[in-house]
């Protein structure tokens, strides 16, 4: 099991890195670290989460978390290609605060909740910022901080309902990466509460309190999240009929899986198809 801590080597010489990442899958589980990170969305799609959020991604996503904000991208990975990513973090502090920046501050205080920005204001940008991994020094510091005196205009929204400010115990994230990683392997069944218990070895009561306090709600209002969220997917994703993806995403009425869509994504999935299908390539 990875730590949920993730060690991001940054010190006194540096205090900003950015990388490229090119895989099959997104391999990070759901973690923390005490950097502010960037997150651009090259290539795939998925599930992402995001504090106590959870929901699909697709590329063209620029994405900002705070420091000890828990998050993490799971592409689906029965689809073809890789999983590709810009990512960009840096440590707090490293820009000082002066009237000037009063928008940028303001806007890494709201990423304490994750926040999402719009894709057409941020598109100019994007170019200038896939560049700054092959940046070193200060032209790298400078890059950057004139990239978010730039963002901090753009529109954006949040994700998480949820602030996390703090740090997270890493026993608290060690059980949530197991759950998270059970649901991705088991959402598409029946799964019961003491399944879920017995793996982070807690009570059924003692896991229902943790699970509520760490997301925001109870468990089974985040599978029945993560299983419409999947089926969305899988709907511009795949020929499927509906029903084959409702019970796929493992609802066993199809009556309940079509309220519960409508319900999460404003509407049904057969309108929910016709309306974003056009817009995703296979």
């Amino acid at each position: 099991m990875k730590p949920i801590l993730e060690p991001i080597h940054l010190d006194k010489q540096q205090t900003i890195t950015g990388f490229c990442f090119a895989k099959k899958n997104f391999e990070t589980p759901w973690h923390f670290h005490p950097q502010h990170e960037l997150t651009y969305i090259e290539e795939s799609v998925g599930t992402k989460f995001i504090g106590d959020y959870v929901g699909s991604y697709e590329p063209g996503e620029l994405v900002l978390v705070r420091s000890n904000l828990p998050h993490c991208w799971k592409n689906q990975v029965q689809l073809e290609g890789q999983s590709k990513s810009v990512v960009v973090q840096w440590d707090k502090g490293i820009f000082v605060k002066v009237p000037e920046l009063a928008p940028v501050f303001k806007m890494l205080k709201t990423a304490s909740k994750g926040i999402i920005f719009d894709k057409n204001e941020t598109l100019p940008l994007i170019k200038s910022f896939k560049k700054l991994p092959q940046l070193k020094g200060h032209d790298l510091y400078v890059r950057l901080l004139t990239l978010l005196v730039e963002l901090s205009k753009c529109k954006y929204e949040t994700l998480s309902e949820t602030s996390f400010t703090d740090d997270i115990p890493t026993e608290y994230g060690n059980r949530m990466t197991k759950i998270h990683d059970f649901v991705g392997t088991h959402f598409n069944r029946k799964i019961y509460l003491r399944e879920l218990a017995g793996l982070v070895n807690m009570s059924e009561q003692s896991f229902s309190r943790f699970f509520s306090r760490m997301m925001g709600r109870p468990f089974f209002a985040f599978l029945n999240e993560y299983r419409i969220n999947m089926a969305a997917r899988m709907l511009l994703d795949t020929d499927h009929s509906i029903s084959q993806i409702g019970f796929f995403c493992g609802y066993e009425s199809l009556p309940f899986f079509y309220r519960q869509f409508k319900r999460i994504m404003g509407s049904s999935p057969l309108v929910y198809r016709k309306k974003f299908s056009s817009n995703f390539t296979k």
